[in-house]
């Protein structure tokens, strides 16, 4: 977007932009999201910044009628598949808390002083600014909606000491900790009497997203849940929840998403528990991908319902998500155990791989295992797995590669360095990268052309002549128009998983992907 076009989006007050760009305003120092209620500024006192830290490096702070922070993020890190949106993806999992900038440059392959310069360059901050700006948004979070101690929230947000915490609180927000707990009395519907408590065992969080929002993502969730470790139900007013356990860098935790379409505002709430307060950051970033939750779903449904073998299906499921992945070597080996069999003989053959997976404590009584490690399906894959010999292999193969790091790949790779990766894998081929970079990377530009369930659903779909049958028109949100395929073919024939996907190759992954509404 050019200055006019974003400065129109400001004075319409446009909130589908919120979170992808953040205005600056010379005149009051002061940065807003862009359907902030204020009196548009003048032209001439506007400056559009790319991310909030950019707009704390000019020296401007956060509007406190707006709360620029309190926003969905942008869908842009999923859509660039540069450095700085590779950067950016890893920085929201907590990678420089965890690893520093030399961490993250290595994993980008380059110097921290070039990472730097790049991140400077293209985003208008640098990587412990942005790193900055993330723990400044998930301390707003905590302080708005739970009632820990300000120490733990400290903690909790990536901040080594309570100083720095204090310090950053006040020079983003121009206000204590303690200030902008208080905002939330207003409006929020936070219970207590406002006084701050040690951290609960379970944390519940409102997740900011853009409408529409298709709970859809839950179904697809649903009929690939496995026993232990996923949950995912569905009551008679609509209302859907989904739970799991995962490993996350400090340790095990489990959380569950509910949506209530009947609740004012249709809110997603994150309850999370038994999780470590400095794993908190990285739970909220795979929740959200996992969700889907920063995508512009008006964005994607303009451009798919231009193509009139969409259109129809556009109009009755707005706001289709993508579903992410919580941890990248996980979604490799289900897409692995699902080689042309169907999504249910594949939730069978993963529930006794379920078997390897370590126990964990403090979860709910039906979620009592995390999925195995690399090394424990490396150790104990042969004698649990089920089926040609040919696909065990393949699979523990695989598990071997990742335990041993040979094979490392995760949220900060693109589609093409996913590509050289996992293709001299055995059993893996080019749906199996474009089905990875559609889950772990949000990539949302990828068409599974070969898939059984892609062709059935374009045959459901109005006959589209002239139009390309790799749907190029809708380019760059393939994956949605997948989704919607997927989606058709469901509708279309039997329940989800009552047929076997067919394979063009015999070394390459078919788990069929299909979405049922109600499963």
């Amino acid at each position: 977007m050019d200055f006019w076009q974003r400065y129109r989006a400001i004075d319409a007050r446009d909130t589908r932009f919120d979170g992808q760009f953040f205005t600056a305003v010379s005149s009051t120092g002061i940065y807003c999201r862009p359907s902030c209620p204020a009196r548009t500024p003048k032209a001439e006192n506007v400056t559009f910044y790319e991310t909030s830290a950019a707009a704390h490096e000019a020296g401007y702070r956060a509007c406190k009628r707006c709360l620029p922070e309190a926003v969905p993020g942008t869908p842009a890190w999923n859509i660039r598949s540069d450095i700085a949106g590779r950067a950016m993806r890893l920085i929201n999992d907590g990678v420089i808390t965890r690893e520093g900038v030399d961490g993250l440059a290595n994993r980008l392959g380059y110097s921290a002083r070039q990472l730097n310069r790049i991140l400077s360059n293209e985003l208008g901050a640098g990587p412990l600014s942005l790193a900055r700006a993330s723990r400044a948004q998930t301390a707003r979070t905590l302080l708005v909606s739970t009632d820990m101690l300000l120490a733990d929230v400290a903690f909790a947000s990536g901040f080594n000491s309570v100083r720095q915490f204090n310090d950053t609180i006040g020079e983003v927000f121009a206000m204590t900790p303690t200030a902008v707990r208080a905002t939330a009395a207003k409006s929020s519907t936070r219970k207590g009497s406002g006084a701050a408590t040690p951290a609960p065992a379970a944390l519940t969080l409102n997740l900011p997203y853009r409408e529409p929002f298709d709970p859809g993502i839950f179904d697809f969730l649903a009929v690939r849940a496995v026993p232990g470790i996923e949950r995912a139900t569905t009551d008679s007013d609509g209302s859907r929840t989904y739970a799991r356990t995962l490993r996350l860098p400090r340790g095990s935790a489990s959380f569950s998403v509910a949506y209530s379409p009947s609740t004012p505002g249709k809110p997603l709430q994150l309850t999370a528990t038994a999780v470590d307060l400095h794993d908190l950051p990285a739970l909220l970033s795979r929740v959200r991908r996992l969700f889907d939750l920063d995508a512009d779903p008006q964005a994607v449904d303009g451009a798919l319902a231009a193509d009139p073998r969409l259109t129809a299906s556009v109009a009755a499921l707005p706001g289709m998500r993508v579903p992410g992945a919580v941890e990248p070597q996980e979604l490799l080996i289900r897409a692995m155990i699902g080689q042309q069999i169907t999504v249910a003989a594949a939730r069978t053959a993963l529930s006794q791989l379920s078997a390897a997976g370590s126990a964990v404590d403090g979860a709910a009584p039906d979620l009592d295992r995390l999925f195995p490690t690399a090394a424990e399906l490396a150790e104990h894959g042969r004698a649990l797995l089920r089926g040609p010999q040919r696909r065990i292999d393949s699979i523990v193969a695989a598990a071997e590669a990742m335990a041993s790091g040979e094979l490392d790949f995760g949220y900060g790779d693109d589609p093409a360095s996913l590509g050289r990766k996992l293709l001299p894998m055995p059993g893996v081929g080019p749906w199996t990268v474009g089905y990875v970079a559609m889950r772990v990377l949000g990539a949302p530009d990828v068409f599974l052309a070969n898939d059984a369930a892609v062709r059935n659903g374009v045959r459901a779909l109005p006959v589209g002549l002239g139009l390309s049958a790799d749907f190029r028109e809708v380019s760059p949100w393939r994956s949605y128009a997948t989704m919607h395929l997927w989606r058709a073919a469901a509708m279309k024939t039997k329940p989800a998983g009552s047929e076997r996907a067919s394979s063009s190759s015999p070394r390459e992954v078919r788990e069929r992907p299909a979405q049922a509404r109600g499963t």
